[in-house]
């Protein structure tokens, strides 16, 4: 199937989340992203932001959420171990996924 195919689903909204969660999840410590974090930074309705997330969570290959439902893996990186140890110029670390 196609790339554009795949991506079909996606609004500008969708992509404005996987892109912040990318891009934050390394700055944040370790830790997952919660929902509630990712809506205030993204100025998102709470609900709203649970939807984008499982819609991208429900096409497996952008993002994973733990139990709890914060975001724990956006390829290419995880706050969960892995082999995988990067580590950025600006002094962030992370796994890759």
């Amino acid at each position: 199937m196609p790339e554009h195919d795949l991506l079909a689903f996606m609004t500008p909204q969708h992509h404005a989340v996987r892109n912040f969660v990318v891009r934050e999840l390394p700055r944040n410590h370790g830790r997952p992203l919660t929902p509630a974090q990712i809506a205030r930074s993204l100025r998102l309705d709470p609900r709203l932001t649970v939807q984008l997330l499982d819609d991208l969570d429900k096409h497996l290959f952008f993002l994973v959420r733990d139990p709890r439902g914060d975001v724990s893996w956006a390829f290419p990186v995880t706050n969960d171990r892995t082999p995988h140890a990067l580590h950025f110029s600006t002094g962030e670390r992370i796994f890759g996924a």
